[in-house]
């Protein structure tokens, strides 16, 4: 693909998929989201061809522009969109596929200090929501929906929607009709909650039987006197 359709592509891609966006010009003068990933597609080439330090230097200046943190080793395919954009990181092993969207704060990180591939994987058509983690060498299966802050821990299947710390899977969507349907599993952070609640009512049952064994006996003699006084 050759470099002026590819520009061409991206600006269409950010018309369709933003109402806000009203012409080619005010794109091309106004979304960050744009000109992080055309440096980019710029330190990316330099980063293939072998050159030393340049690269990072220019993803560093771009960062510093845009808000928008991308290392030139990340493998970024054709229609990626990136909305608002500020706070959005990729690391250098991350790849993704075509015609995803990321939204502001996003982050594309690792878990590990280790060399070889650390960052997640994206497959086309994916939607990440805005604040969301995605961490490690997880693979997000193609047309799923990471929810506004989750934290993606494990691998995400095709057509999920994920949401929660951990992220965990809600709904699956039928390819072939589109609808979602419901998925029961169980919410960690739900069962934490309860297996806590439940400890505390044990403890303040056995508060109350400790205090009980702990009265004082009065007798019905005693209670006799203190009545006729």
């Amino acid at each position: 693909m050759g470099i002026l359709r590819t520009l061409r592509q991206d600006i269409r891609v950010t018309l369709e998929r933003d109402p806000a966006a009203h012409s080619k010009l005010e794109v091309i003068l106004a979304y960050p989201g744009l000109h992080a990933i055309w440096c980019y597609r710029l330190t990316h080439a330099l980063w293939k061809a072998g050159l030393p330090v340049l690269p990072r230097v220019l993803s560093h200046l771009g960062r510093f522009l845009t808000g928008i943190e991308i290392h030139p080793g990340a493998q970024l395919g054709p229609g990626l969109f990136i909305d608002h954009g500020m706070g959005v990181v990729i690391g250098e092993t991350a790849e993704v596929g075509r015609n995803v969207t990321l939204y502001q704060g996003v982050t594309l990180g690792a878990q590990t200090l280790h060399s070889g591939k650390r960052h997640p994987t994206l497959c086309d058509n994916v939607v990440v929501g805005a604040g969301a983690k995605i961490l490690g060498p997880v693979t997000v299966g193609k047309d799923s929906v990471i929810g506004a802050g989750a934290v993606v821990l494990t691998d995400v299947p095709s057509h999920a929607t994920v949401v929660g710390v951990p992220g965990h899977v809600v709904a699956m969507r039928d390819p072939r009709t589109g609808e979602s349907a419901r998925v029961v599993q169980p919410d960690p952070m739900a069962e934490a909650l309860y297996a806590l609640q439940k400890r505390v009512v044990d403890l303040e049952a056995r508060l109350a039987r400790f205090e009980d064994d702990r009265a004082p006996v009065v007798h019905e003699e005693t209670l006799e006197r203190c009545s006729d006084r």
